[in-house]
């Protein structure tokens, strides 16, 4: 029986399959145990979610774990819809303990239940918009009852900042601070959003969490990681290919796990560049189209910059003469506009090296 291909690309199926990140988990388990909040910051497909869940699975039993994605929340009645239903379904183990929690709690959601294939029932709210405060209270109140501490992972927590009616963040951080006996991960991939909730005096956050800014993984550790699969399965590791590959995506973790995925498909391992090259032509050809469309919904000026950074790599000074002049760019005013407007779409990302285009796969289709 052929052996499952161990470079996932979504979700997490244990250590084995999960690299490195000792450092990271073992802080994350520290702030936990010793009662304090983290904020986990790192672009996206830096393994941020991956490590948040790898630090859920080594936690003492003694913790009840929840994990929350609310990137696609858009109101604060989506949030605590979500919120309220991974609360209870993540910390109610019958049917009977969820009728009466409901009873207790939450007069003001709807809960709906839905039979599962496995005999088990799935429980959702629905919540009027109006109700959504009350409701969001009475979650806090379910959790400050807890009787076994409780760790709530929220991933991708800037979303709040993007809700309608603003400043949810205060309003969250006023339940948070009475709950001692729950402790939260606060992650996210907007560097200046997360910052200015959590790093900067204004935030409503400011200095009541450990900070956790993730880089990527150190190379040689990665590469040991990868190589032992095939040579556990005798097949060739070139590790100067492996290099290569590191440094094509700039060590991102999605990317080398995407690349490393394909390689391993072919039962043939990891012979040379053009391996590396091979799998890297079939994930942009196979994003040719998204890319396209993508492309050509910019104006003009957003095209050129795009291209150019894209070319050029990493830019320090995006309004500088040098970068300006070297692809055509136009006035450094407009240019300036142009790359607010695509940071603000996320199609380009600030680094502390400079300006970079955020998705590496685009960047490489635009080369």
């Amino acid at each position: 029986m052929k052996r499952k291909n161990p470079f996932l690309t979504a979700g997490y199926e244990g250590p084995e399959t999960f690299c490195d990140r000792e450092r990271e988990t073992a802080e994350l388990i520290a702030s936990i145990e010793n009662g304090r909040n983290t904020t986990l910051i790192a672009p996206r497909r830096y393994g941020k979610t991956g490590l948040i869940k790898n630090t859920l699975s080594k936690l003492s039993p003694e913790f009840d774990k929840v994990y929350i994605d609310i990137y696609a929340t858009e109101s604060l009645a989506d949030f605590v819809k979500l919120f309220a239903e991974e609360c209870v379904a993540s910390l109610e183990t019958t049917r009977e303990k969820i009728i009466t929690a409901l009873g207790r709690f939450f007069s003001s959601l709807r809960p709906t239940i839905s039979p599962q294939n496995d005999g088990s029932v799935k429980w959702s709210f629905d919540i009027a918009e109006n109700m959504a405060k009350d409701s969001l209270s009475a979650t806090f109140d379910f959790l400050r009852e807890r009787e076994r501490p409780v760790v709530i992972a929220i991933d991708e927590f800037q979303q709040v900042r993007n809700y309608p009616e603003g400043r949810v963040e205060a309003l969250l951080r006023s339940y948070i601070q009475f709950l001692p006996n729950v402790r939260f991960i606060f992650a996210g991939s907007a560097m200046h959003m997360m910052s200015e909730m959590f790093v900067m005096p204004r935030g409503a956050f400011y200095n009541s969490t450990d900070i956790l800014s993730l880089d990527v993984i150190n190379r040689n550790i990665y590469q040991s990681f990868a190589k032992k699969f095939f040579e556990d399965d005798e097949l060739s590791f070139s590790e100067e290919s492996f290099q290569y590959l590191y440094d094509r995506f700039s060590g991102v973790t999605w990317y080398i796990q995407a690349v490393m995925n394909r390689i391993w498909q072919t039962g043939n391992g990891l012979r040379s560049n053009k391996d590396v090259d091979s799998a890297i032509d079939t994930l942009i050809g196979n994003s040719n189209l998204v890319f396209m469309d993508l492309f050509r919904s910019q104006s003009e000026a957003s095209m050129a910059v795009l291209k150019a950074v894209a070319k050029s790599g990493c830019v320090a000074a995006p309004t500088g003469k040098e970068f300006l002049n070297t692809y055509s760019l136009g006035a450094a005013s407009t240019v300036a506009s142009v790359v607010s407007n695509l940071l603000q779409k996320e199609l380009l990302y600030k680094t502390a090296d400079g300006i970079i285009v955020y998705d590496k796969l685009f960047a490489q289709w635009l080369k």
